[in-house]
């Protein structure tokens, strides 16, 4: 027993997360809804890595605003925050194309006795109000994301002024030591919890697919066969990012491969967020960069809803008979960037955006409920292409600061 606990624990951890991928869909198609036994594990899994979400962001933050500074900080909050906006308007513009080409939903017919009750949309304005929250314990109690970075940045900024002046320069050192000391602490309890996580994804995975079952992807397979087509293209997007900015595609995919699986099982951007952290950190990526674009990707950087937006939205109008104008189009990308900004980063959040572009586009509430029986499936992709997404912007705006920095040599910052 200790020899196979043994083998256990060094064995490589992306190959203990595919084995219990694939041992999960066997197990969930075997026993069907009775797989449900297993979900207790599955929410261990989600509670041990939203444990550690405050102090991973918290810490990691305040840590990296003392390494830089406030110049630097401003200007790769620019680069971040322009890279999300590009890639999600850029991500629904895949998305339709990839549609519209292989046209989802054509031929089908709607009933229209099936009503559905369209959740609230937050709004962009309730996003940028919630970055400063009224509350700290509220904001962290809440895990609102953005409350937490702009804590942290503010506590940072006043930590990395102390040090720097005369007066309470010493004070100042002995909070950065003791930040600094929570810090690693955490990455060691990180380290143990990375332990669980092929428990937690194979019960996950085993209850998602008794759930669903094979009934539900075919009746709606057309459908979810051309959203991922449309997420294989946008990795093809990302992959063509990296190779024209000089990022090492092999050792980014070593390290990015753990927390896309575990979105993909998980479908909670936010709640793999700690996992993100820690492959940025064996990436070697900035401190300063990813201790925020992280977290701020996890919030408003939703890549793959954008694509799930632009599919369902082709889909709904060929259901009803009335393809998508041109027009129609540079209405779906327009509202459907704003809209994914505000998309949550938990499960199901991205049916309220396509409801928020149907409503927009006079598209039927019906098509809405009948995507709903598949938002598992889809999501589980979408989350996964999120992840990646936040993680290809921080490598890149990495890359290009330490270009900035020493042109002459850039550090291979992938060695590690």
């Amino acid at each position: 027993m200790k020899a196979i606990w043994k083998g256990y624990i060094h064995a490589s951890l992306i190959l203990k997360i595919t084995i219990a991928l694939i041992l999960g869909v066997i197990v969930g198609l075997i026993f069907g809804k009775d797989a449900a036994v297993l979900e207790p594990f599955g929410d261990l899994l989600l509670h041990l890595l939203k444990f550690l979400i405050i102090p991973l962001i918290l810490f990691t933050l305040i840590v990296g605003v003392n390494q830089t500074s406030i110049t630097n900080l401003g200007r790769m909050g620019g680069k971040v925050f322009l890279y999300y906006v590009l890639t999600s308007a850029l991500a629904i513009v895949v998305g339709i194309a990839v549609a519209s080409i292989f046209s989802p939903g054509a031929g089908m017919t709607l009933d229209t006795k099936e009503g559905f009750e369209v959740p609230e949309n937050p709004g962009i304005i309730h996003v940028l109000l919630s970055i400063v929250p009224e509350n700290i314990v509220t904001a962290f109690s809440e895990l609102n994301l953005l409350g937490i970075i702009f804590t942290a940045l503010v506590f940072g900024i006043a930590i990395s002024s102390l040090r720097a002046s005369e007066q309470y320069h010493e004070l100042g050192e002995q909070v950065y030591t003791v930040i600094n000391g929570l810090n690693e602490a955490t990455l060691s309890i990180m380290k143990v919890i990375l332990q669980y996580v092929p428990i937690g994804v194979f019960a996950i995975m085993a209850k998602t697919v008794g759930n669903q079952g094979a009934d539900t992807l075919l009746s709606l397979g057309n459908m979810v066969l051309v959203l991922y087509i449309a997420l294989i293209v946008h990795i093809g997007v990302y992959i063509l990012f990296m190779f024209v900015t000089k990022v090492p595609l092999k050792p980014f995919f070593r390290e990015a491969r753990t927390p896309m699986v575990t979105a993909f099982v998980t479908q909670s951007s936010s709640g793999v967020l700690p996992l993100t952290l820690n492959a940025a950190k064996n990436m070697g990526l900035s401190r300063s960069l990813y201790g925020f674009s992280l977290p701020l990707g996890a919030t408003i950087n939703m890549d793959g809803a954008a694509i799930r937006i632009a599919v369902s939205a082709v889909f709904a109008a060929n259901i009803i008979g009335d393809p998508l104008s041109f027009t129609d189009m540079l209405q779906v990308v327009l509202v459907g960037t704003l809209a994914s900004i505000g998309t949550a980063g938990v499960p199901g959040a991205g049916i309220i955006m396509i409801a928020t572009v149907f409503a927009q586009l006079g598209l039927p509430m019906e098509a809405v409920g009948l995507l709903t029986a598949i938002d598992a499936l889809v999501g589980m992709g979408c989350t996964a292409i999120n992840v990646t997404g936040d993680l290809v912007g921080t490598a890149i705006i990495d890359k290009s600061e330490k270009k900035r920095e020493n042109p002459d040599t850039v550090e291979n910052s992938y060695s590690h």
